[in-house]
C-alpha cells in the first residue's frame, strides 16, 4: 500500500507567508511612525491574501493546513496590524478609551475568522456574514493613508471608525464576496470601460479612492441586508396569499 506522503503544498503556502511578513512588517513600520508605508503594507498583505487562495483552488493545492495557516496570518495583518496602526497613530494619548477602542476592532477581527472558518462548509459563497476581515483593514489603513497627506488628525472620527469596524465584523449584515465572478466568462466591453477608469483613479488618488471606495463598501452591506429582509418579507407574503 502506497503510504501518503506527509508535507504542505509550496506554492498558496509562500503567497501566505508574504502576506504574513507584509502585515508584520506594517506593525514595526508604525511604531517607527511611517504610517503612510505601514498602511501600504496593509495593501500589499492584501494582494498576497487574495492570491493564496485563488492559487490554492487554481492549481488543486487546497489543504486544511493552508486554511489554518490563512487564518492565522489574517489575524496578524488584518486585526493587530491595522490596530496597532490606528493606535499609534492617533489613539494612544486618549488613555483607557484609545487601546479599548483598538481592542474592540481586533475582538472583532478574531471572533470573524473564528466564526468564518466554523462555518465554512455552509455559508452562502456569494455572501459574507459580517465585513470581511480584509476590509476592515483596508478601511482602517485607507483612512490613516488618506488623513495622513492632509495632516488630518481626528480622535473621536478615529475611535468611531475603529470600533464600527471591529463591530461590523461580527454582525449579521451582509456583504457582496465576488466570488460567483467568473473571470474566465465574458463580460460586456463597459466593464472594460469601467476597470480602466477605476485604475487609473487609482494611480492618480490611491489613498484618496481605496478610502471612499471601502467605505461604500462598508456601507454597502447595509443595501444589501434590507433589500434581502425585504425580499423574504415579500416572498413571505406571496405564500400566505395563496
Amino acid at each position: 500500500m502506497k503510504k501518503n506522503k506527509k508535507g504542505i503544498y509550496l506554492l498558496p503556502n509562500i503567497l501566505t507567508t508574504l502576506g504574513l511578513f507584509a502585515g508584520f512588517y506594517a506593525i514595526i513600520l508604525s511604531f517607527n511612525g511611517q504610517f503612510i508605508t505601514a498602511s501600504i503594507s496593509i495593501f500589499i498583505a492584501m494582494i498576497f491574501d487574495a492570491l493564496d487562495g485563488r492559487v490554492a483552488r487554481m492549481t488543486n493545492t487546497q489543504s486544511t493546513f493552508g486554511e489554518q495557516y490563512d487564518s492565522m496570518a489574517d489575524m496578524v495583518s488584518f486585526g493587530v496590524a491595522p490596530a496597532l496602526l490606528m493606535f499609534l497613530w492617533a489613539l494612544s494619548d486618549l488613555g483607557n478609551i484609545g487601546w479599548l477602542a483598538v481592542f474592540v476592532y481586533v475582538a472583532g477581527g478574531a471572533l470573524r475568522l473564528a466564526r468564518f472558518n466554523s462555518q465554512i462548509a455552509v455559508q452562502d459563497k456569494k455572501y459574507f456574514q459580517g465585513l470581511p476581515s480584509p476590509a476592515a483593514a483596508a478601511l482602517v489603513a485607507s483612512m490613516i493613508w488618506t488623513f495622513e497627506i492632509y495632516q488630518l488628525n481626528n480622535d473621536i472620527f478615529s475611535v468611531i471608525l475603529i470600533v464600527i469596524s471591529g463591530v461590523l465584523m461580527v454582525s449579521n449584515i451582509r456583504y457582496y464576496s465576488f466570488k460567483d465572478i467568473n473571470p474566465n466568462g465574458k463580460v460586456p466591453f463597459k466593464w472594460i470601460l469601467f476597470l480602466v477608469v477605476l485604475l487609473v483613479t487609482i494611480a492618480y488618488r490611491p489613498a484618496q479612492t481605496l478610502f471612499v471606495g471601502f467605505l461604500v463598501y462598508a456601507i454597502s452591506g447595509f443595501i444589501w441586508t434590507i433589500v434581502e429582509i425585504r425580499n423574504k418579507k415579500s416572498l413571505k407574503k406571496k405564500k400566505q396569499s395563496l
